[in-house]
């Protein structure tokens, strides 16, 4: 008898209930119909195509964007005893060989293909040689399709000629991230026949959202790293400099840290990435070139050391921590320099190329700006609205309908309901609100406090250099700053020169950002150039009061300083543990016997159980095969395999 997604779901990957929004999308995809899923990282869109393939009776092609990602999921799939292949540069011949054996016989229930490989007459040929058919086609990370996704591929535009060979196979386009215009591109450019498209939440509940002001921006790294001793995480940069002088510094601070960047060697970046995913390191210090094929469940924080391109790309990224659905920190440095640094990528692009660029350069500036709950903020982007009985700073997703048939609405609404409590981490409204969700809700919401005077002398100084120049050189003169630029303009003898010592150089900026945010002032053009608007033109001739939530101490010092928020002693659990030495020890002993066989087997240590499932083991401490099994994340295949060693682990023996 054919088993049920339910049944397949336990006995094979160990999960005893769907996340919300799987079970939807694999309904769809086993009666036939074309899907569109969007979901967050970490949201399991892997299951929505390996549970239908091992219903299916032929094979389920994957198009996936990298090498390390297709190793990744199939070394997963067959730890868990699930017959998958790839198809790459990586085999030898006689591997290569065996592998189109195993697809042509039907051995092969998922085959991982790169778009550049699906268009080859070769891998067609392979195909329409097999006994079984291409029962679907799943096209990972589908927002390449699209010119208006963060990372769009020519090569992926040749999806759709590929499918129209296979016309009997149904299609399961996958993002986590897509606004509405990426979503029509991917319906649009895939030729999906009138697809079912299926929104899940964007929010990742276990990820706390921080942004502060890059101040002293390695200080504050290694500050953050001090705090999450021993814990996975990758650091991003802008620059393959930034990323070797970062990594550089750690190491000589002894921390585990490796770069990756396009500098190094293709060995080298294998070297460091393989280290990574295997626990050999600690930190990996990148560009924005490291991470789409990292499936690794245990990262614990990301890091922007600079201000990302868009707020697509931002989510894709902070979303590879937690995956596990543990807690989680993403953390964002930002400064003003950074806008420039990266408008200045965007001066060889067409004029279409960047009117698109900027438009989400602007989008994630608002983000990192945003006086309000951040969580809020981005869900808005993506098209989440909340509901109205929950207060300001609560961050209750409801899922947007997007099908308008009855049995669609139906699916969505209880989708919604599965959602709400899994944003909630439960029932209550009381667990959802335990811990605050961003660094604005973490401090209460930031309070307005009375800037009417240094707001004035900002604008006036705008007005006195003819609203030419940018923030920086606004805060020099206001500062006394005697650099050669004041002195190449003569603005060391206007006026506001020297006025505003009251504040310091960072606190200045923050007042910036405050302003900008309230509608006060605007910035323009390449160079961010600052010009005051209507409204601030109004309230400075008006004299009046002005008042904005900002992050300035205004105390009886000599200067007012940018006041960053104090973390709560413990703002996140590490591991969820209960709280008892037993417990501890018990997970310790679990997390070495884990690294042990991962590295007799060479393979990452998630692959054989990922933290979550450890810290259930030592919480619940089952005595018995059928005790585990009903632990998440352990299936029948993992149960005979370590079953006794895990036994014998908790008995002490």
């Amino acid at each position: 008898m054919q088993k049920t997604p339910e049944q397949i779901l336990k006995s094979v990957f160990g999960y005893d209930k769907f996340r919300p929004g799987q079970r939807e999308i694999i309904q769809n995809i086993l009666e036939g119909r074309d899907t569109l899923a969007v979901m967050p990282t970490g949201g399991g869109k892997s299951l929505c195509y390996q549970i239908p393939a091992l219903i299916f009776d032929g094979i389920t092609v994957v198009v996936s964007p990298l090498i390390s990602l297709m190793q990744d999921q199939v070394g997963a799939l067959l730890e868990n005893g699930v017959s998958a292949a790839f198809l790459n540069s990586t085999l030898n011949l006689d591997e290569y060989k065996k592998t189109v054996r195993d697809i042509k016989s039907g051995g092969a229930k998922l085959l991982y293909l790169s778009p550049e490989a699906l268009a080859t007459e070769r891998v067609k040929s392979i195909l329409r040689e097999a006994d079984v058919p291409v029962s679907c086609v799943t096209i990972d990370e589908a927002h390449c399709i699209s010119e208006w996704g963060h990372d769009f591929r020519p090569d992926y535009m040749e999806i759709a000629a590929f499918r129209n060979e296979f016309k009997d196979a149904v299609c399961l386009a996958l993002t986590a991230t897509a606004t509405k215009q990426v979503q029509a591109d991917i319906v649009r450019n895939l030729k999906l026949k009138k697809p079912a498209v299926l929104v899940s939440s964007f929010n990742r509940a276990n990820i706390f959202l921080n942004v502060q002001p890059r101040t002293d921006g390695l200080g504050q790294i290694v500050e953050f790293l001090q705090e999450h001793k021993e814990q996975s995480g990758i650091v991003y940069c802008l620059s393959r400099k930034e990323v070797d002088s970062i990594t550089q510094e750690l190491q000589e601070r002894g921390f585990s840290a490796m770069s990756y960047h396009a500098g190094l060697s293709d060995e080298e970046r294998a070297d460091h990435q393989n280290k990574f995913i295997k626990s050999q390191v600690d930190v990996i210090v990148a560009t924005v070139a490291f991470g789409m094929g990292i499936n690794k469940p245990d990262v614990r924080f990301v890091i922007h050391y600079a201000l990302p391109k868009s707020i697509e790309e931002y989510y894709q990224e902070i979303g590879r921590a937690g995956r596990d659905g543990l807690s989680s920190e993403a953390l964002l440095l930002y400064s003003a320099g950074d806008i420039h640094r990266i408008r200045f990528f965007f001066k060889d692009k067409s004029d279409d190329e960047s009117f698109k660029a900027e438009k989400l350069l602007q989008a994630m500036i608002d983000y990192a700006q945003c006086r309000t709950c951040r969580r809020k903020f981005l869900l808005n982007y993506f098209g989440e609205e909340y509901n109205s009985e929950y207060t300001e700073n609560d961050c209750k997703p409801k899922m947007l309908p997007t099908d308008s048939s009855q049995d669609q609405n139906a699916r969505d609404k209880k989708a919604l309901q599965n959602q709400d409590a899994a944003a909630r981490g439960g029932n209550s409204l009381q667990n959802q609100n335990a811990a605050p969700c961003c660094d604005i809700c973490e401090s209460g919401g930031l309070p307005l406090k009375d800037v009417t005077v240094p707001a004035q002398k900002f604008l006036s100084c705008v007005y006195r250099v003819d609203q030419r120049f940018g923030a920086a050189h606004i805060i020099d003169i206001l500062l006394g700053s005697r650099n050669e630029k004041i002195k190449k303009f003569n603005h060391n003898f206007l006026s506001t020169w020297g006025i505003g010592t009251e504040l310091s150089k960072q606190a200045w900026f923050e007042l910036c950002d405050a302003m900008q945010n309230a509608g006060l002032i605007e910035r323009v053009g390449e160079w961010n150039i600052v010009k005051v608007t209507s409204l601030g033109k109004e309230l400075l001739q008006n004299r009046d009061k002005i008042e904005l939530p900002v992050r300035i101490e205004f105390g009886a010092q000599k200067k007012a300083e940018l006041a960053l928020p104090k973390k709560k002693a413990v703002l996140h659990k590490k591991t969820e543990l209960k709280d008892d030495a037993a417990t501890q020890a018990l997970f310790d002993r679990l997390k070495a016997w884990r690294k042990k066989f991962a590295e007799e087997e060479n393979v990452p240590p998630y692959f054989i159980f990922n933290d979550k499932t450890l810290v259930e083991i030592a919480n619940q401490k089952p005595s018995t095969r059928s005790g585990l099994l009903s632990i998440s994340g352990i299936g029948e295949q993992k149960a005979k395999k370590f079953g006794d060693d895990i036994l014998r682990i908790i008995d002490g023996a």
